[in-house]
Order: structure tokens, then C-alpha cells, then sequence
């Protein structure tokens, strides 16, 4: 088999993924999350059920589309900061450029798609855990950047403080696009909102992980 014909397979299985998750999105948002089946996702997008969990475990994942971009976004972060930068920092810029560009992963999903969330508790509540699991990754990560040892609480403190400034940051874009603000308008909130969290957590951890320069 050729590298060409490898391609190709794979560009036919990404573009029936995207086909597979847009039908899925839509569905949620016109009949709820809760009443939409496999089936019918299989049937708006003309695939085998077996196709639709091949291709996603869960149902919500169907909807929560981008959950492992997600769920490593804070630890990337940290992980390529820039030398003499601290994980604080790295976060504070990266999500002050996320809110510039009403970034989806940071919680700019739209009227439609929010309300799809708030109106499921299967959705509600696994969107709370993927929030867990992001934190855990930060903390992963913060324990790697600054060699703790094992039964050193420090990362893991620091993770949940910095996955908590990131949950009241997202649920306060959830609860200004359901009010029905304008992107932009949401934008310029929740940066104000994300100024006053970091300037919070700075005396604390403003020199915490601080990448050591060549």
C-alpha cells in the first residue's frame, strides 16, 4: 500500500469523524442532548451505529468534541512556557490571548451550543469532570517542571488553585452568552474578570515553576 493510498484513508476517516460530530451537534441543539440517540446520529449521518462508536466511546463525547484538547490545554501551557516565566504567567498570557480570539476551549461556544450544555445534566456533569481532569493534568505536570517528590502536596495544590481560576473563568463565559451578551462583549468581561484572578493568585504563586533560563 502506498503512502499516498495511507492518506488518503486517513483523510476519509477524519472527514467522517468531523461528519459523524457535526451531525451530532446539530441534532443536540435542535432536539437536546438527552433525547438524541445513536441512531439518529447514524442515520442523519448516514453510517452504522458501529461506525459513530468506533469512532466516539461515549455519547458525550459526541458533544464535547475537543475534551482532550481540553483537558490538556493548561498543562501544555505550562509545559512550553518560556524561559524565565513562570506557570502563572504562561497561564495568565494564554488565556488572555484565548479570550482575544473567543477561543472554544476556553468556553466561546456560542448561544446554541452553551444552552445545549446547560440543559443536560449528563453534559453538566461531565463537563465537571473533565474540569477535574484537566487539573490533574496541570498538576502532573507542575510536579514533572519542578522534580517534587512524590508525597510533596505543592503541585497539587498549585494545580487545583490554577484549574479553579480556569473553572470560574469558563462558567462566567457560560453565564454571559446565556444571558445573551454578544461575543465581544463576553471577551472584554471575562478579561477584566481574568486580570483581577491572576493579580489574585500572584503574591502566592507568582515565582512558582519559573523556568530556569540557559
Amino acid at each position: 500500500m502506498t503512502t499516498d493510498t495511507l492518506g488518503l484513508r486517513e483523510q476519509k476517516k477524519l472527514e467522517t469523524r468531523q461528519l459523524i460530530s457535526d451531525q451530532a451537534t446539530r441534532l443536540f441543539i435542535e432536539r437536546g442532548f438527552e433525547e438524541t440517540t445513536i441512531a439518529d446520529i447514524a442515520h442523519a449521518a448516514r453510517v452504522a451505529k458501529k461506525t459513530v462508536t468506533n469512532y466516539f466511546a461515549r455519547k458525550e463525547d459526541l458533544a464535547l468534541d475537543h475534551h482532550e484538547q481540553f483537558v490538556a490545554s493548561l498543562a501544555n501551557v505550562v509545559a512550553s512556557r518560556a524561559p524565565g516565566q513562570s506557570a502563572l504567567a504562561a497561564l495568565r498570557e494564554a488565556f488572555l490571548e484565548a479570550a482575544r480570539q473567543q477561543n472554544p476551549v476556553a468556553g466561546f461556544a456560542g448561544l446554541p451550543f452553551t444552552r445545549m450544555i446547560e440543559q443536560s445534566p449528563t453534559l453538566v456533569a461531565r463537563l465537571r469532570d473533565l474540569h477535574e481532569q484537566r487539573e490533574q493534568a496541570l498538576a502532573a505536570v507542575l510536579r514533572a517542571e519542578t522534580n517534587a517528590v512524590d508525597d510533596d502536596i505543592t503541585p497539587d495544590a498549585v494545580g487545583a488553585q490554577l484549574g479553579a481560576a480556569h473553572r470560574v473563568l469558563f462558567q462566567q463565559i457560560q453565564r454571559l452568552t446565556l444571558e445573551g451578551l454578544p461575543g465581544d462583549e463576553v471577551a472584554e468581561r471575562v478579561t477584566a474578570s481574568a486580570l483581577r484572578v491572576f493579580d489574585l493568585l500572584h503574591p502566592s504563586l507568582g515565582d512558582y515553576a519559573i523556568r530556569p533560563r540557559p
